[in-house]
């Protein structure tokens, strides 16, 4: 049994120091449990995730940049979260507006290397079927 996610859901990066949270935009209006029902479509960066605090991987130019400029101690830097692709795997079986509701397990990835999943999806549970 899969969990939704709503609106307000805590978020956490691999390469990010702080938690984040998900912003669902009204648009599709399907709520549930009087918050909006997000989609594997609700990925955009600042947007509707928002940032990590800051960054530690090395594969984000302004994170390598700063390590280098301390003799190869590692600088975080600011998140400046980059995602390209939308959350998977979702619920295929549940869809909202013919896009697939995102659930509990769902990731999506930021091109400098982080892996982003659902911490606290702030919701009850759904059978997929």
């Amino acid at each position: 049994m899969a969990k939704l996610v709503f609106h307000g859901a805590m978020l956490r990066c691999s390469e990010g120091l702080a938690p984040g949270s998900l912003v669902v935009l009204p648009a599709n209006m399907t709520n549930g449990e009087d918050k909006p029902v997000a989609t594997v479509m609700d990925h955009l960066p600042m947007v509707n995730i928002q940032a990590f605090g800051m960054c530690k991987s090395m594969a984000n130019p302004q994170v390598a940049a700063a390590t280098a400029a301390a003799s190869g101690v590692l600088t975080p830097q600011p998140c400046i979260l980059l995602t390209a692709a939308p959350w998977t795997p979702g619920a295929p079986a549940v869809t909202v507006q013919g896009m697939t509701v995102l659930v509990e397990g769902s990731t999506c990835m930021c091109t400098w290397a982080g892996t982003i999943e659902i911490a606290d999806p702030s919701n009850a549970a759904v059978t997929e079927g």
